[in-house]
Order: C-alpha cells, then structure tokens, then sequence
C-alpha cells in the first residue's frame, strides 16, 4: 500500500495519458521565446524590475510586505522569466550575490513554491537527475 505522498509522486511524475488525434509539443507547453542580441532592446523593462525590486526592499524596511496576490503575480512572472532565461542560458543564476538574502529566505522560497504546484523534493530531485540542472 503506498502513501498518500507517494501516490502523489506518482501521479505527477507519470506521463499524461494520450489523447486520439491530440499531440502535446514542447512549443504548444511554453510559447516562443525569441531571445533579444541587444541588450538596449530590454533596458525599459530591466530599469522597471530593478525599480520594483527597491521599491520592494524599501517597503520589507518600513515593516511593509505586499498582498498575497501581488506577490503571487510577481512569482508567477520571475518563474516564467527566469525558466526562459535557463533555456537560452543554462548557467544563469537567479541571485547574482547573496545580500540580504538569507538561506532560511531561500529555503522558505524553495519550499514554498514546490508545495504551490503540488511537488515534493523527490520529484525536484528526479527531475534534476534527468534534465542534469
């Protein structure tokens, strides 16, 4: 008889059943990405994220935090970003220095964001074994 975790693990790592006449394509998962040769070309955006990010450190030391779904918008588009950013560039990193960030904050982040889509640490670990990121 195996767990409910277990059960979990194995729900999520099988293959999603097959559908007549309906293929899934990597291209249909994520959509096209082109990256960009100029750097210039993401300036307004880069200047916005970094603005955001001092905005948001500004607020954490007024004793500030954002809603639940301010946040939640946030970590939905710096996941999608950064998981195109490691297509184009396997070694990126998503923290250049560590500064204010803690290893309790990134295994809370971690941890968070594995429980939200409904993963376990095991299946991180599989995952990594296969993709060899």
């Amino acid at each position: 008889m195996s767990s409910p975790k277990t059960a979990v693990a194995k729900r999520s790592l099988a293959k999603p059943p097959a559908t007549k006449g309906a293929r899934r394509s990597k291209a249909a998962a994520r959509p096209a990405v082109v990256p960009q040769p100029d750097a210039d070309a993401d300036a307004p955006l880069a200047d916005t994220a970094r603005r955001l990010a001092a905005d948001i450190e500004r607020g954490l030391a007024e004793g500030r935090t954002l809603s639940p779904e301010a946040l939640q918008a946030l970590m939905a588009a710096l996941c999608r970003s950064y998981g195109v950013q490691v297509e184009a560039d396997p070694a990126a990193l998503p923290l250049k220095e560590r500064g204010p960030v803690s290893n309790t904050d990134i295994m809370i982040m971690a941890s968070a964001l594995l429980r939200s889509a409904n993963l376990a640490v095991f299946e991180l670990g599989m995952w990594q074994s296969w993709t060899g990121r």
